[in-house]
């Protein structure tokens, strides 16, 4: 059995509004994280979609013990430094695996998770993080509940397109000049070495 954690985070800041570059220093509004298990060949078992508040965060951590992937899109380079600082344990350290990285080593450039979903899925994000922010200033409870359902949407998206290149092993966008591409990925496992068991004489 595979243990998998798809995650994303929003923020209660954007860039612009702090000094520096430091994903930590926008502070989290929720975290929705979905776990699942899936078989051997890869076909989802069981799995179950969470979101937690700033208040619920405590607990929260136990979702990502003993995962063998941890998902999520530029996840290593936004949502990892923003919640290590906040985590009991190295969150840095554990099995992380981030899309975007992926697509950037087959195309040498970035694109966003909404590009590449509109292509890959014919559906794409149901909102944009800037009204993330917008909904958590807010503060009421429908707009609470916006920016919950936005971050779960978005933890989807990232789920299906990654079953979809690990299935197909290719995703698609439509480049700068309105064209369908269509590029290899690889998000098979490492292939485990057993190690050779010496015998006793």
């Amino acid at each position: 059995m595979i243990k998998e954690v798809f995650f994303d985070i929003e923020t209660k800041k954007i860039f612009e509004d702090i000094e520096g570059n430091n994903p930590a220093d926008l502070g989290i509004s929720i975290i929705s994280v979905y776990v699942r298990e899936v078989d051997n060949y890869f076909s989802e078992i069981s799995g179950q979609m969470y979101s937690f508040w700033e208040e619920d965060f405590p607990l929260m951590w136990a979702k990502f013990s003993n995962a063998d992937r941890i998902i999520g899109f530029n996840s290593l380079h936004f949502d990892v430094p923003a919640m290590a600082p906040l985590a009991p344990f190295d969150f840095k350290k554990l099995n992380h695996f981030d899309i975007m990285d992926h697509v950037k080593n087959a195309l040498d450039f970035r694109v966003g998770l909404g590009a590449i979903a509109e292509q890959t899925l014919g559906h794409t994000k149901i909102d944009h993080g800037l009204n993330a922010v917008k909904y958590w200033a807010e503060h009421t409870k429908e707009s609470l509940a916006k920016l919950k359902k936005y971050c779960e949407a978005d933890v989807q998206v990232t789920k299906e397109v990654y079953d979809f290149g690990m299935k197909n092993k290719q995703l698609k966008f439509k480049d700068k000049w309105n064209t369908v591409r269509t590029f290899p990925v690889d998000f098979s496992y490492p292939i485990k070495v057993e190690e050779p068991q010496l015998g006793l004489f």
